[in-house]
């Protein structure tokens, strides 16, 4: 198994620090940015090969590419989403779809969490596809939130839910494994062709609805975690990070 990390995005709404920045490389401790907590944590678990999908100021992820590697003992494959500006991660998880092969941990690359949900993950492996869930934070309207049968097996996923109907919020960190590697990206490629603005949840989804089996698993109560997408979300990030 190795680590995937989903790090093409522009990060508009945390300008002017994604000016020249892909979210992943802003700092949120010091000189720390949220890919070196990503980093920390692979390596923590063991998995020292890590593929990162760039796209928008890629060259600053290559720039910074080997200092990543000997700060974190990791060695780095860097794959470039040509369309990372103009169309959505589904793509940018397609496009990583030969390295599903090995089988992956895959965490979005602005999302900042401690070790253990990686931890909780890799201790829940068994269903081709395992979504990190918290089940136990408030929920609104922007956050990805999934609903689940009686075995916690994935039954819909998706931002435009009621609150009130779901089951928790999938963190933005996931286990593939290699058995599911073709299946999955024939639903990516589905649900990008179906439209290029949706999301790869959305291709858990197609999966799902075509008789698939994604699973989940709970990463505990009160986890300090925060998926970076504005201001107020990075000094949330720069308030925790400094716990790990």
């Amino acid at each position: 198994m190795i680590g995937m990390v989903l790090a093409a995005g522009a990060g508009r709404r945390l300008r002017p620090y994604t000016d020249s920045l892909p979210k992943a490389l802003v700092p949120v401790d010091g000189d720390t940015t949220i890919l070196d907590i990503t980093l920390s944590n692979f390596a923590a678990v063991g998995l020292r090969d890590v593929v990162v999908v760039v796209g928008y100021a890629a060259e600053a992820v290559q720039q910074r590419q080997q200092r990543l590697e000997a700060r974190h003992g990791v060695s780095l494959t860097l794959v470039h989403n040509d369309k990372a500006e103009i169309w959505n991660n589904a793509y940018s998880l397609w496009l990583a779809r030969a390295h599903f092969r090995h089988g992956v941990l895959m965490v979005n690359g602005d999302t900042v969490h401690p070790v253990s949900v990686e931890n909780s993950l890799l201790a829940a492996r068994g269903p081709a596809i395992l979504l990190a869930l918290d089940t136990d934070k408030p929920l609104a309207d922007e956050e990805m939130k999934v609903q689940v049968d009686g075995d916690a097996r994935l039954t819909r996923i998706t931002k435009l839910m009621d609150p009130a109907t779901a089951y928790g919020e999938y963190i933005g960190a996931n286990v593939i494994e290699a058995a599911a590697a073709d299946e999955l990206a024939d639903c990516l490629e589905a649900t990008f062709e179906r439209d290029p603005d949706l999301y790869y949840e959305d291709g858990f989804q197609e999966l799902v609805d075509r008789g698939g089996v994604v699973g989940t698993a709970p990463i505990g109560e009160k986890v300090p975690w925060v998926e970076v997408d504005n201001h107020a979300d990075l000094a949330k990030a720069r308030e925790i990070a400094c716990r790990y």
